[in-house]
């Protein structure tokens, strides 16, 4: 099993810039394919990004492609999320998650959720 803790999320305007994180801890950390997920209320968690454990192979949403960048330190245990070029759309609850699969290419199967972290984009 392991722990997920986001952090990083924030209140800002339209094209500025935030870099989420996320700790792991538990086991191996490079075992897990990582992802980002978000969800707004009232909707279902929508897939943002993933990467394979060891980073050579990312997956965006259309909605993100260009403006997000997917990478993982797996010395730190960590997965991070650059989001530049952030817009009012992109405000949602931004949620880290571990699918088990270390290889599994797309948008993932996740078995392990952090709790998220609030991110708002102001126009």
């Amino acid at each position: 099993q392991v722990q997920l803790v986001e952090s990083g999320g924030g209140l800002v305007q339209a094209g500025d810039s935030l870099r989420l994180s996320c700790a792991a801890s538990g086991r191996t950390f490079s075992s897990y394919a990582m992802g980002w997920l978000r969800q707004v209320p009232g909707k279902g968690r929508e897939f943002v990004a993933a990467i394979n454990w060891n980073g050579a192979n990312t997956y965006y949403a259309d909605s993100v492609k260009g403006r997000f960048t997917i990478s993982r330190d797996n010395a730190e245990n960590t997965v991070y999320l650059q989001m530049n070029s952030l817009k009012p759309e992109d405000t949602a609850v931004y949620y880290c998650a571990a699918d088990r699969d270390p290889n599994r290419p797309g948008i993932g199967l996740y078995s392990y959720w952090g709790q998220g972290t609030q991110v708002t984009v102001s126009s």
